[in-house]
Protein backbone atom coordinates (compact mmCIF):
# COMPACT_ATOMS: atom_id res chain seq x y z
CA UNK A 1 0.00 0.00 0.00
CA UNK A 2 1.12 3.41 -0.32
CA UNK A 3 0.49 4.93 3.05
CA UNK A 4 3.01 6.25 5.17
CA UNK A 5 3.77 4.22 8.06
CA UNK A 6 -31.57 -0.03 1.41
CA UNK A 7 -31.60 1.88 -1.56
CA UNK A 8 -33.99 5.03 -0.76
CA UNK A 9 -35.62 7.83 -2.62
CA UNK A 10 -33.01 10.48 -3.23
CA UNK A 11 -34.73 13.84 -1.80
CA UNK A 12 -34.60 17.00 -3.43
CA UNK A 13 -32.37 19.87 -1.42
CA UNK A 14 -34.69 22.78 -0.16
CA UNK A 15 -33.39 24.14 3.29
CA UNK A 16 -30.85 22.28 5.35
CA UNK A 17 -30.00 23.87 8.68
CA UNK A 18 -33.56 23.23 10.07
CA UNK A 19 -33.64 19.52 8.91
CA UNK A 20 -33.96 17.22 12.04
CA UNK A 21 -30.73 14.22 10.96
CA UNK A 22 -32.53 10.52 11.64
CA UNK A 23 -29.99 8.09 10.45
CA UNK A 24 -29.94 4.58 10.02
CA UNK A 25 -26.96 1.84 9.59
CA UNK A 26 -26.75 -2.03 9.37
CA UNK A 27 -26.17 -2.96 13.44
CA UNK A 28 -22.47 -3.82 14.37
CA UNK A 29 -21.08 -7.61 13.90
CA UNK A 30 -18.67 -8.42 16.33
CA UNK A 31 -19.78 -9.25 20.26
CA UNK A 32 -23.79 -8.08 19.56
CA UNK A 33 -23.15 -4.35 21.41
CA UNK A 34 -24.81 -1.42 19.40
CA UNK A 35 -22.72 1.75 19.64
CA UNK A 36 -25.72 4.22 20.39
CA UNK A 37 -23.86 6.60 22.47
CA UNK A 38 -20.35 6.88 21.20
CA UNK A 39 -18.79 8.69 17.63
CA UNK A 40 -15.90 8.15 15.81
CA UNK A 41 -13.86 11.05 13.61
CA UNK A 42 -12.03 9.05 10.82
CA UNK A 43 -9.17 11.52 9.29
CA UNK A 44 -8.22 10.31 5.69
CA UNK A 45 -4.31 9.78 6.72
CA UNK A 46 -1.71 13.10 6.90
CA UNK A 47 -3.28 14.41 9.88
CA UNK A 48 -1.07 17.61 10.40
CA UNK A 49 0.25 18.22 13.79
CA UNK A 50 -1.05 21.75 13.90
CA UNK A 51 -4.42 21.10 12.72
CA UNK A 52 -6.09 22.12 15.97
CA UNK A 53 -9.69 21.47 14.68
CA UNK A 54 -9.52 17.72 14.22
CA UNK A 55 -7.36 17.07 17.23
CA UNK A 56 -9.89 19.59 19.34
CA UNK A 57 -13.07 17.90 18.19
CA UNK A 58 -11.16 14.37 19.28
CA UNK A 59 -10.55 15.80 22.78
CA UNK A 60 -13.73 17.81 23.20
CA UNK A 61 -15.73 14.49 22.81
CA UNK A 62 -13.33 12.46 24.91
CA UNK A 63 -14.06 15.06 27.47
CA UNK A 64 -12.82 18.21 27.01
CA UNK A 65 -9.82 19.11 29.67
CA UNK A 66 -11.04 15.50 31.61
CA UNK A 67 -9.83 13.64 28.21
CA UNK A 68 -7.44 10.52 28.14
CA UNK A 69 -6.58 9.38 25.00
CA UNK A 70 -5.62 5.72 24.63
CA UNK A 71 -3.05 5.71 21.44
CA UNK A 72 -2.79 2.53 19.35
CA UNK A 73 -0.56 2.21 16.82
CA UNK A 74 -0.28 -1.31 16.21
CA UNK A 75 -0.52 -0.73 12.23
CA UNK A 76 3.15 0.28 12.80
CA UNK A 77 6.14 -2.01 12.48
CA UNK A 78 7.40 -2.84 15.96
CA UNK A 79 10.42 -1.69 17.69
CA UNK A 80 12.28 -5.04 16.50
CA UNK A 81 11.88 -4.39 12.91
CA UNK A 82 12.87 -0.88 12.79
CA UNK A 83 16.62 -0.05 12.17
CA UNK A 84 16.30 3.41 13.28
CA UNK A 85 14.43 2.53 17.02
CA UNK A 86 16.98 3.60 18.55
CA UNK A 87 17.19 7.34 16.85
CA UNK A 88 14.03 9.00 18.20
CA UNK A 89 14.74 11.70 15.94
CA UNK A 90 14.15 8.78 12.78
CA UNK A 91 12.37 5.75 14.78
CA UNK A 92 8.82 5.10 13.01
CA UNK A 93 7.61 1.88 14.96
CA UNK A 94 4.84 1.45 16.71
CA UNK A 95 6.13 2.80 20.21
CA UNK A 96 8.03 5.64 18.79
CA UNK A 97 4.52 6.76 16.84
CA UNK A 98 2.20 5.65 19.97
CA UNK A 99 4.80 8.61 21.98
CA UNK A 100 4.49 11.07 19.61
CA UNK A 101 0.60 10.96 18.88
CA UNK A 102 0.24 10.63 22.97
CA UNK A 103 2.89 13.79 22.90
CA UNK A 104 0.27 15.78 20.47
CA UNK A 105 -2.94 14.97 22.26
CA UNK A 106 -1.13 16.48 25.48
CA UNK A 107 -0.39 19.34 23.25
CA UNK A 108 -3.32 20.18 22.33
CA UNK A 109 -5.42 19.99 25.64
CA UNK A 110 -5.93 16.48 26.98
CA UNK A 111 -5.16 15.71 30.36
CA UNK A 112 -3.25 12.80 30.09
CA UNK A 113 -2.56 10.69 26.37
CA UNK A 114 -1.11 6.91 26.95
CA UNK A 115 -0.01 4.40 24.43
CA UNK A 116 -1.30 1.13 24.56
CA UNK A 117 1.03 -1.42 24.24
CA UNK A 118 -0.62 -3.55 21.55
CA UNK A 119 1.75 -4.34 18.42
CA UNK A 120 3.01 -7.39 16.66
CA UNK A 121 5.98 -7.51 19.56
CA UNK A 122 3.41 -7.48 22.08
CA UNK A 123 0.54 -9.84 20.69
CA UNK A 124 -0.35 -11.40 23.62
CA UNK A 125 -0.91 -7.38 25.48
CA UNK A 126 -4.36 -8.07 23.33
CA UNK A 127 -5.52 -10.38 25.62
CA UNK A 128 -4.09 -9.08 28.99
CA UNK A 129 -6.60 -8.16 31.79
CA UNK A 130 -3.78 -5.12 32.77
CA UNK A 131 -3.88 -3.68 29.20
CA UNK A 132 -8.14 -3.64 29.34
CA UNK A 133 -7.76 -2.11 32.66
CA UNK A 134 -6.01 0.71 31.12
CA UNK A 135 -7.97 0.77 28.05
CA UNK A 136 -11.03 0.59 30.78
CA UNK A 137 -9.23 3.99 32.12
CA UNK A 138 -9.74 5.97 28.90
CA UNK A 139 -12.21 8.15 27.63
CA UNK A 140 -11.23 8.03 24.19
CA UNK A 141 -8.68 6.41 21.52
CA UNK A 142 -7.10 7.45 18.95
CA UNK A 143 -5.74 4.72 16.19
CA UNK A 144 -2.72 5.16 13.89
CA UNK A 145 -2.04 4.55 10.54
CA UNK A 146 0.65 2.01 8.57
CA UNK A 147 -1.26 -1.20 7.54
CA UNK A 148 -4.57 -2.12 8.64
CA UNK A 149 -3.35 -5.81 8.42
CA UNK A 150 -1.51 -5.12 11.10
CA UNK A 151 -4.64 -4.14 13.23
CA UNK A 152 -6.16 -7.81 12.07
CA UNK A 153 -3.54 -9.65 13.37
CA UNK A 154 -2.83 -8.03 17.12
CA UNK A 155 -6.90 -6.66 17.72
CA UNK A 156 -9.34 -9.58 15.60
CA UNK A 157 -6.58 -12.76 16.62
CA UNK A 158 -5.67 -12.25 13.24
CA UNK A 159 -7.85 -15.53 10.32
CA UNK A 160 -9.81 -15.98 13.32
CA UNK A 161 -11.47 -12.31 12.68
CA UNK A 162 -12.29 -12.26 16.81
CA UNK A 163 -12.29 -9.21 19.38
CA UNK A 164 -9.25 -9.54 21.84
CA UNK A 165 -10.05 -8.18 25.20
CA UNK A 166 -8.78 -5.00 24.25
CA UNK A 167 -11.04 -4.40 21.42
CA UNK A 168 -14.15 -5.91 23.18
CA UNK A 169 -13.51 -3.53 25.49
CA UNK A 170 -12.64 -0.54 23.22
CA UNK A 171 -16.23 -1.61 21.94
CA UNK A 172 -17.54 -1.49 25.24
CA UNK A 173 -16.12 2.15 25.78
CA UNK A 174 -17.48 3.30 22.58
CA UNK A 175 -21.06 1.63 23.31
CA UNK A 176 -21.14 3.70 26.41
CA UNK A 177 -20.10 7.06 24.63
CA UNK A 178 -16.30 7.23 24.25
CA UNK A 179 -15.17 8.89 21.07
CA UNK A 180 -12.93 5.92 18.66
CA UNK A 181 -10.76 7.36 16.10
CA UNK A 182 -8.14 7.66 13.70
CA UNK A 183 -5.99 8.28 10.75
CA UNK A 184 -5.33 6.15 7.21
CA UNK A 185 -5.10 2.88 8.65
CA UNK A 186 -6.38 4.00 11.67
CA UNK A 187 -9.79 5.29 9.95
CA UNK A 188 -9.82 2.24 7.09
CA UNK A 189 -9.81 -0.56 9.89
CA UNK A 190 -13.29 1.27 11.49
CA UNK A 191 -14.79 -0.70 7.97
CA UNK A 192 -17.20 -3.63 7.76
CA UNK A 193 -17.05 -6.44 5.47
CA UNK A 194 -15.04 -5.82 1.87
CA UNK A 195 -12.39 -3.66 3.73
CA UNK A 196 -9.95 -2.65 1.02
CA UNK A 197 -6.35 -3.72 1.67
CA UNK A 198 -4.67 -2.06 -1.61
CA UNK A 199 -4.47 -1.17 -4.67
CA UNK A 200 -3.87 1.77 -7.20
CA UNK A 201 -7.24 3.14 -9.75
CA UNK A 202 -5.97 2.14 -13.57
CA UNK A 203 -5.06 -1.53 -12.21
CA UNK A 204 -8.46 -1.58 -10.04
CA UNK A 205 -10.34 -0.40 -13.32
CA UNK A 206 -8.49 -2.63 -15.47
CA UNK A 207 -8.16 -5.82 -13.63
CA UNK A 208 -10.48 -5.73 -11.01
CA UNK A 209 -10.25 -6.64 -7.39
CA UNK A 210 -9.31 -9.98 -5.44
CA UNK A 211 -9.84 -11.13 -1.86
CA UNK A 212 -6.58 -11.12 -0.03
CA UNK A 213 -3.42 -9.12 0.91
CA UNK A 214 -0.98 -8.40 -2.35
CA UNK A 215 2.82 -7.83 -2.34
CA UNK A 216 1.85 -5.82 -5.83
CA UNK A 217 0.53 -2.10 -4.25
CA UNK A 218 -1.40 -1.78 -7.14
CA UNK A 219 -3.17 -4.73 -7.20
CA UNK A 220 -6.93 -3.94 -5.57
CA UNK A 221 -7.25 -6.08 -2.96
CA UNK A 222 -9.97 -6.30 -0.03
CA UNK A 223 -10.38 -8.48 3.44
CA UNK A 224 -14.34 -10.09 2.96
CA UNK A 225 -14.62 -10.21 6.83
CA UNK A 226 -13.62 -6.52 7.15
CA UNK A 227 -12.27 -4.59 9.83
CA UNK A 228 -13.77 -3.48 13.33
CA UNK A 229 -16.92 -2.86 11.73
CA UNK A 230 -17.60 0.50 13.89
CA UNK A 231 -19.04 2.02 10.61
CA UNK A 232 -21.03 0.10 8.33
CA UNK A 233 -23.07 2.03 6.14
CA UNK A 234 -20.48 2.39 3.43
CA UNK A 235 -17.36 1.16 2.32
CA UNK A 236 -14.17 3.63 3.46
CA UNK A 237 -11.59 4.64 1.38
CA UNK A 238 -8.74 6.70 2.41
CA UNK A 239 -6.20 9.38 1.42
CA UNK A 240 -8.58 9.91 -1.76
CA UNK A 241 -7.77 13.06 -2.93
CA UNK A 242 -4.11 13.05 -2.54
CA UNK A 243 -3.73 9.25 -3.94
CA UNK A 244 -6.32 9.31 -6.77
CA UNK A 245 -8.74 6.53 -5.59
CA UNK A 246 -12.08 7.25 -6.50
CA UNK A 247 -11.49 4.76 -9.10
CA UNK A 248 -10.23 1.87 -7.30
CA UNK A 249 -13.05 2.87 -4.66
CA UNK A 250 -15.79 2.50 -7.55
CA UNK A 251 -14.68 -0.48 -8.39
CA UNK A 252 -14.62 -2.25 -5.29
CA UNK A 253 -17.97 -1.09 -4.40
CA UNK A 254 -19.03 -2.54 -7.82
CA UNK A 255 -16.92 -5.74 -7.50
CA UNK A 256 -18.53 -6.43 -4.26
CA UNK A 257 -21.99 -5.68 -4.32
CA UNK A 258 -22.07 -2.12 -2.29
CA UNK A 259 -23.60 0.92 -2.82
CA UNK A 260 -22.26 3.75 -1.04
CA UNK A 261 -18.27 4.96 -0.44
CA UNK A 262 -17.10 7.41 2.10
CA UNK A 263 -13.97 8.16 0.46
CA UNK A 264 -12.13 10.74 2.97
CA UNK A 265 -9.59 12.93 1.98
CA UNK A 266 -5.85 13.89 4.13
CA UNK A 267 -6.18 16.06 7.27
CA UNK A 268 -9.94 16.00 7.17
CA UNK A 269 -12.02 14.30 9.18
CA UNK A 270 -15.86 12.14 8.73
CA UNK A 271 -17.17 12.49 12.02
CA UNK A 272 -19.98 10.09 12.83
CA UNK A 273 -22.10 10.22 15.73
CA UNK A 274 -24.21 7.33 17.12
CA UNK A 275 -22.66 4.77 14.54
CA UNK A 276 -24.24 1.36 13.72
CA UNK A 277 -28.05 3.00 14.39
CA UNK A 278 -31.18 4.36 13.29
CA UNK A 279 -29.91 8.27 14.10
CA UNK A 280 -26.67 7.49 12.86
CA UNK A 281 -25.40 11.28 12.03
CA UNK A 282 -22.48 12.37 9.62
CA UNK A 283 -20.25 15.49 9.39
CA UNK A 284 -17.00 16.61 7.48
CA UNK A 285 -14.46 18.70 9.85
CA UNK A 286 -11.38 20.38 8.49
CA UNK A 287 -9.77 21.77 5.13
CA UNK A 288 -10.32 19.13 2.41
CA UNK A 289 -13.68 16.87 2.13
CA UNK A 290 -15.33 13.50 1.72
CA UNK A 291 -16.56 12.36 -1.43
CA UNK A 292 -19.71 10.03 -1.29
CA UNK A 293 -19.86 7.89 -3.99
CA UNK A 294 -23.35 6.24 -4.52
CA UNK A 295 -23.31 3.33 -7.24
CA UNK A 296 -27.24 2.20 -5.88
CA UNK A 297 -28.25 3.26 -9.80
CA UNK A 298 -25.08 2.37 -11.21
CA UNK A 299 -24.64 -0.66 -13.51
CA UNK A 300 -21.19 -2.06 -14.41
CA UNK A 301 -20.11 -4.65 -16.96
CA UNK A 302 -16.96 -6.07 -18.40
CA UNK A 303 -16.90 -6.45 -22.38
CA UNK A 304 -14.18 -7.25 -24.56
CA UNK A 305 -12.97 -3.98 -24.39
CA UNK A 306 -12.84 -3.71 -20.51
CA UNK A 307 -14.63 -3.13 -17.21
CA UNK A 308 -17.40 -0.01 -17.48
CA UNK A 309 -19.75 1.52 -14.86
CA UNK A 310 -22.39 3.62 -15.82
CA UNK A 311 -25.10 6.04 -13.57
CA UNK A 312 -22.86 6.44 -10.51
CA UNK A 313 -23.28 9.39 -8.28
CA UNK A 314 -20.46 11.61 -7.22
CA UNK A 315 -21.14 14.04 -3.99
CA UNK A 316 -18.29 16.09 -2.64
CA UNK A 317 -18.73 17.55 1.00
CA UNK A 318 -16.37 19.96 3.08
CA UNK A 319 -15.86 21.59 6.31
CA UNK A 320 -19.37 22.12 8.33
CA UNK A 321 -21.48 19.92 5.42
CA UNK A 322 -23.34 17.03 6.99
CA UNK A 323 -25.24 13.69 5.29
CA UNK A 324 -27.91 11.57 6.55
CA UNK A 325 -27.40 8.69 5.01
CA UNK A 326 -30.63 6.88 5.76
CA UNK A 327 -32.00 8.93 3.54
CA UNK A 328 -29.08 9.47 0.84
CA UNK A 329 -29.70 13.56 1.86
CA UNK A 330 -26.12 15.73 1.55
CA UNK A 331 -26.78 18.59 3.75
CA UNK A 332 -24.77 21.76 2.82
CA UNK A 333 -23.18 24.04 5.86
CA UNK A 334 -25.28 26.90 7.05
CA UNK A 335 -23.65 29.40 5.43
CA UNK A 336 -23.61 27.65 1.49
CA UNK A 337 -25.52 28.72 -0.81
CA UNK A 338 -26.92 27.47 -4.29
CA UNK A 339 -23.51 28.24 -6.49
CA UNK A 340 -24.78 29.84 -10.31
CA UNK A 341 -22.44 28.58 -12.57
CA UNK A 342 -20.46 31.88 -13.80
CA UNK A 343 -17.41 30.90 -16.46
CA UNK A 344 -17.72 30.41 -19.98
CA UNK A 345 -14.39 29.49 -20.32
CA UNK A 346 -14.43 25.60 -21.23
CA UNK A 347 -13.17 22.76 -18.32
CA UNK A 348 -9.80 22.29 -18.65
CA UNK A 349 -8.11 18.76 -20.42
CA UNK A 350 -7.62 16.18 -17.93
CA UNK A 351 -5.29 13.31 -18.95
CA UNK A 352 -4.43 11.77 -15.55
CA UNK A 353 -8.00 11.73 -13.63
CA UNK A 354 -6.35 9.22 -10.97
CA UNK A 355 -3.20 10.98 -10.31
CA UNK A 356 -1.08 7.83 -11.71
CA UNK A 357 2.17 7.25 -9.63
CA UNK A 358 3.71 6.39 -13.39
CA UNK A 359 3.05 10.36 -13.99
CA UNK A 360 5.91 12.49 -12.17
CA UNK A 361 3.93 15.18 -13.81
CA UNK A 362 0.57 14.49 -12.27
CA UNK A 363 -1.67 16.52 -9.65
CA UNK A 364 -3.24 15.27 -6.87
CA UNK A 365 -7.10 16.17 -6.89
CA UNK A 366 -7.16 15.78 -10.45
CA UNK A 367 -10.67 14.21 -10.37
CA UNK A 368 -12.33 16.63 -8.00
CA UNK A 369 -10.53 19.46 -10.40
CA UNK A 370 -12.63 18.52 -13.10
CA UNK A 371 -16.21 17.88 -11.20
CA UNK A 372 -15.51 21.36 -9.51
CA UNK A 373 -14.56 22.98 -12.56
CA UNK A 374 -17.55 21.64 -14.49
CA UNK A 375 -19.80 22.64 -11.87
CA UNK A 376 -18.25 25.93 -12.23
CA UNK A 377 -18.82 26.29 -16.04
CA UNK A 378 -22.11 27.63 -17.01
CA UNK A 379 -22.33 26.80 -20.86
CA UNK A 380 -20.81 23.30 -19.95
CA UNK A 381 -22.85 20.01 -18.90
CA UNK A 382 -20.89 17.42 -19.57
CA UNK A 383 -16.87 16.86 -19.39
CA UNK A 384 -14.45 13.85 -19.72
CA UNK A 385 -10.72 12.76 -18.09
CA UNK A 386 -8.82 10.22 -18.99
CA UNK A 387 -6.26 8.30 -17.21
CA UNK A 388 -2.96 7.96 -17.84
CA UNK A 389 -1.96 4.75 -18.95
CA UNK A 390 -3.71 3.51 -22.02
CA UNK A 391 -4.47 -0.51 -22.44
CA UNK A 392 -6.97 0.32 -22.41
CA UNK A 393 -7.03 3.81 -21.87
CA UNK A 394 -9.97 4.46 -19.60
CA UNK A 395 -12.14 7.41 -19.74
CA UNK A 396 -13.93 9.16 -17.05
CA UNK A 397 -17.29 11.68 -18.02
CA UNK A 398 -18.83 14.03 -15.81
CA UNK A 399 -22.41 15.05 -16.54
CA UNK A 400 -24.72 17.76 -14.58
CA UNK A 401 -27.83 15.87 -14.84
CA UNK A 402 -30.87 16.57 -12.97
CA UNK A 403 -30.64 16.83 -9.85
CA UNK A 404 -26.95 18.55 -9.65
CA UNK A 405 -25.97 21.20 -7.63
CA UNK A 406 -23.18 22.88 -6.33
CA UNK A 407 -22.66 24.87 -3.00
CA UNK A 408 -20.57 27.65 -2.28
CA UNK A 409 -19.69 30.07 0.80
CA UNK A 410 -17.98 32.99 -1.03
CA UNK A 411 -20.46 32.91 -4.59
CA UNK A 412 -17.62 31.67 -7.09
CA UNK A 413 -15.98 28.51 -6.33
CA UNK A 414 -17.96 25.12 -5.94
CA UNK A 415 -17.23 24.36 -2.78
CA UNK A 416 -19.69 21.26 -2.04
CA UNK A 417 -20.93 19.03 -5.18
CA UNK A 418 -24.07 17.36 -5.08
CA UNK A 419 -25.06 14.03 -7.04
CA UNK A 420 -22.76 14.85 -10.79
CA UNK A 421 -23.13 11.78 -12.67
CA UNK A 422 -20.00 9.31 -13.13
CA UNK A 423 -19.79 7.06 -15.95
CA UNK A 424 -16.15 5.24 -16.84
CA UNK A 425 -15.68 3.52 -20.09
CA UNK A 426 -12.56 1.91 -21.89
CA UNK A 427 -11.06 3.40 -24.76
Amino acid sequence: MRVPSGPARRAVLAGTSALVLALTAAPTAHAGLPTHHGSLVLVGGGLKEGNTQVYGEIIRRAGGAKARIGVLTAASVPESQDPDAADPERCSNSACNGDYYASLFKKHGAADAQWIPVDLDHIANADSDAVVSQVNSMTGFFFGGGDQQRYLTTLLHGDAHTDSKVLAAIRRKLAQGAVVSGSSAGAQIASGPDMVSGGDSYQALRDGSAPGYFDDPTRLGYFPDGGFGFLRSGLIDTHTGAYGREGRALRLAADTGHDRVYALDENTALVVDRPGTRREALTVLGPGGVGILDLRHARSRTTQAGWRLGNARYTYLTDGDRYDARHWLPLPARGKHLLTPHTHRPVPANTDVFYSVSNPAGVPYSFRTTARALAEAGAQHTATASTHESGPRFTVTFAKTPGFSAWSSEGTTAQTLVGLQIAIAPQ
